[in-house]
């Protein structure tokens, strides 16, 4: 007779180990923790001392001996100690006292070098996996939004994230043209931080700039344009400032990197087979990510290609959902790795 001790049981994990943000997928559980990818460390000792939101919430308020950093950078590692002890955290999190190591699926950008994935998967390794798989976000993104990429008919998929922004035409389960540049959501915030200080001569941190993004951002023009108010300091006075901006302000700053992000979807389609592409006349392509949810930039590719545009119904959690559905599916993960 079988049978399993408790504490034994091994879980499955899928990771979309974002530079924004990371989501962690338990196999037969769905989408179990959504946190920014934030990590506070005591400076003196490297040791890590909060993750996630309670970490982001200090970015740009903590004192001189606490630091809170983003251990990924366009996508990749940019700080191996600190991400390694976020997926640590993660991993830890999710296995609820179980004995048995995980194995994982970690979604990376197709366009990563073999070094930089290598980095990936070694610290996934010490971080307590039991095995590591990878898995190209553009891949993981049309799988989690539902595409049919295993048809012979062009799915392409548009993947707007935190570092990159990831662009692929799928067929017979395959990446048959993929590009992966590392403009994205960060890109965007910084333009917007660099037209703040230009325009108005105001600071702002990261999380002011995010927090203009969602409120007031868009890619095409509005219906009815929108107003905020802006609290920063003054570069020239040094002192607290408040104003007030609008939506086409706020279009004009971001229209350099949607600009490349544009640019890059058309050479995509430019290096498409013919008989693919003639799908695609009547298919179009569907977005995910974070940036799809940037009002009207669904409207602008449409304009700008003249192919339908859908925005995925969870853009967010695409490529979570796509790691999910590869646990379940293990030799599409060998496969792909």
């Amino acid at each position: 007779m079988a049978f399993k001790l408790p504490g034994f049981f091994s879980c499955d994990i899928g990771i979309d180990l974002g530079t924004a943000n990371t989501l962690v997928y338990v196999k037969d559980e769905g989408i179990v923790l959504r946190e920014p990818s934030v990590v506070a460390i005591d400076t003196a000792t490297r040791r890590a001392i909060a993750f996630g939101d309670e970490a982001k919430r200090m970015l740009g308020r903590v004192p001189g001996n606490i630091t809170a950093i983003r251990p990924m950078k366009d996508g990749v590692i940019a700080d191996f100690d600190v991400t390694e002890a976020l997926l640590s955290h993660l991993i830890n999190k999710v296995r609820r006292g179980s004995f048995a190591l995980p194995r994982v699926v970690i979604a990376i950008p197709s366009g990563i070098t073999a070094v930089e994935k290598r980095a990936v998967m070694d610290s996934a390794t010490r971080a307590g996996a039991r095995q590591v798989y990878t898995i190209a976000e553009p891949m993981a993104a049309a799988i989690g939004v539902g595409l049919p990429v295993e048809e012979p008919a062009a799915n392409m998929i548009v993947d707007i994230g935190g570092g990159t922004t990831e662009i692929a035409v799928i067929s017979l389960g395959g990446m048959v043209v993929s590009q992966s540049i590392r403009v994205a959501g960060d890109e965007l915030d910084n333009a917007i931080i660099d037209y703040m200080k230009r325009a108005y001569n105001l600071l702002i941190g990261e999380r002011t700039a995010e927090e203009i993004k969602i409120t007031v951002g868009s890619a095409h023009p509005l219906d009815e344009e929108l107003t905020m108010e802006v609290k920063g300091r003054d570069s020239v006075a040094g002192l607290p400032k408040t104003i007030h901006i609008t939506s086409q302000e706020i279009r004009e700053a971001m229209s350099g990197p949607i600009g490349q992000i544009v640019d890059t979807v058309r050479t995509t389609l430019e290096r498409c087979p013919p008989e693919l592409s003639a799908d695609l006349v009547d298919r179009g392509f569907v977005m995910a990510g974070g940036g799809s949810l940037i009002r009207g930039i669904d409207r602008l590719l449409s304009e700008k290609t003249g192919l339908p545009v859908t925005v995925a119904s969870d853009p967010l959690s695409a490529v979570a959902n796509g790691t999910g559905i590869f646990l379940n599916n293990l030799n599409w993960v060998r496969a792909s790795t």
